[in-house]
């Protein structure tokens, strides 16, 4: 691998681990009692921390991204600064404990951190010489970034007496005592390396702005793609599974937790199940579409999440079965928590299938002047009012299913939402009709690198 790829692929990976150490203990750290040494948010709040926060970051991104870095500075530059003052604000926010702190700062951070994921992807595609070959190989280390900071980071902090196992995580111990607490210290990790990746940033190959960048008019173009009766269809399947989609980031650790006996440990270790399932399922996603179309593809990855939601309801409606832990303190699997984990695998299918192949229908029948601005439409919409709205469902369902504000009954909740996913996936099926001129070579015919260069989505993992 040449000097160029090298740093782009380190990039990538300090990209992600920024994020993955966090997000997926985050639900827990908040919603956990004060006495178990969590915050006490309710799940509405919780909605809002991650849904709100999230959807704001994600409209504001193509904005910052395509206003400032296009037009005025070198993106190297510019992403070292957003991640400089990222870092501090993520710092900052590790010491906080009231609701209104946390909303904030979050919605702040959201904001200086979501534009940096289009950034290091057009900075990718500027400066790789074959994109087919080669994005794949540098991509892919931002998913290995997630996974070694959703590992590493419980196995140095949150645990002693390590052990190997064959089994994931690999290496498991005796949990500390004050592990739920500790969860916020990913918070102070991800603000360091946040600051470290700022000064690694002055090292990445110089990406000069481009000063006669323009798409106002082309942005309120795309909207004309509504009168495509395939786009309007995706359109409204995509916010409902969005809005589940996101429910996903806000309740899978206390699940995982207070139903199904995982220590907070390995919440996020046991999430990573998903990231690998991504990868194999993106590999093969080409063929799959060449095979079956977008129609059959796209309604598979929403079929995929009622599965899931299925899956986890009906092995919630027994008692939860407390701490999976031996007589010594010891990590033990149980036939519940084997089928929670590995039926995450579904989650490869939920994202590649669905919001991937999504993105690539929209690419394929927009017309060249207005590509990227209908992928900036389109992940306005499934992006911020997706995990928007995500906030005040699940404050609904934590009424309904839940005590104090805070989800109880997650056989209620999770069956809820795979009746959401299965509604969409039948309708979708129904009403949409392929207006693409052809799906076959899609995956095989990439756009051009100033095509992608310009598009400034982030991705959604």
């Amino acid at each position: 691998m040449n000097s160029v790829k090298s740093r782009l692929s380190a990039m990538m990976f300090l990209q992600y681990a920024v994020w993955g150490i966090w997000l997926p203990v985050l639900a827990t750290y908040l919603q956990s009692p004060l006495v178990e040494g969590g915050l006490g948010f309710t799940s509405a709040q919780v909605g809002w921390i991650i849904g709100i926060a999230a959807s704001l970051g994600a409209v504001s991104a193509p904005f910052i991204a395509g206003q400032f870095a296009d037009r005025y500075f070198s993106t190297e530059k510019f992403l070292s600064l957003l991640l400089l003052f990222g870092g501090i604000v993520k710092l900052v926010l590790s010491f906080q404990t009231s609701f209104s702190a946390w909303l904030m700062l979050s919605v702040l951070y959201s904001v200086l951190y979501m534009p940096t994921l289009s950034l290091t992807n057009s900075m990718a595609f500027a400066h790789l010489k074959n994109i087919d070959s080669e994005w794949p190989r540098v991509r892919v280390m931002g998913t290995f970034g997630w996974i070694a900071a959703s590992w590493l980071f419980p196995m140095i902090w949150l645990q002693s007496n390590l052990e190997f196992q064959v089994f994931p995580p690999f290496f498991v111990g005796t949990e500390v005592a004050d592990a739920t607490s500790r969860l916020g210290d990913t918070l102070k990790v991800s603000g360091i390396i946040s600051i470290f990746y700022a000064l690694y940033c002055m090292s990445l190959p110089n990406t000069p702005p481009n000063r006669e960048a323009s798409e106002r008019l082309a942005f309120m173009k795309a909207f004309s793609l509504l009168s495509k009766k395939s786009f309007a269809v995706l359109v409204l399947a995509s916010l409902p599974i969005a809005i589940i989609h996101q429910i996903y980031f806000m309740q899978t650790g206390p699940f995982l937790e207070n139903q199904l006996g995982l220590l907070v440990t390995y919440i996020a270790p046991a999430m990573t199940v998903g990231q690998f399932a991504e990868i194999a399922i993106m590999a093969i996603l080409g063929m799959f579409i060449s095979r079956f179309g977008f129609r059959r593809t796209i309604a598979i990855g929403a079929f995929a999440y009622f599965a899931r939601y299925l899956i986890w309801g009906l092995i919630s409606l027994q008692e939860p079965s407390g701490p999976s832990v031996d007589v010594s303190g010891q990590f033990i699997w149980t036939v519940p928590l084997v089928i929670g984990i590995f039926s995450q695998l579904l989650h490869g299918v939920c994202y590649a299938c669905f919001f991937a192949s999504a993105y690539m229908y929209v690419d394929k029948i927009a017309d060249d002047d207005i590509r990227n601005s209908a992928q900036t439409v389109f992940g306005i919409i499934i992006l911020g009012l997706g995990p928007m709205l995500a906030a005040p469902l699940l404050g609904f369902l934590a009424d309904v299913y839940g005590d104090a504000g805070v989800v109880t009954n997650f056989a209620g909740m999770w069956l809820s939402l795979a009746a959401i996913a299965f509604i969409t996936t039948a309708v979708f099926f129904v009403a949409f009709t392929d207006e693409a001129e052809s799906s076959i070579c899609l995956l095989y015919t990439s756009p051009s690198p100033r095509d992608v260069e310009e598009s400034r989505m982030p991705s959604y993992a």
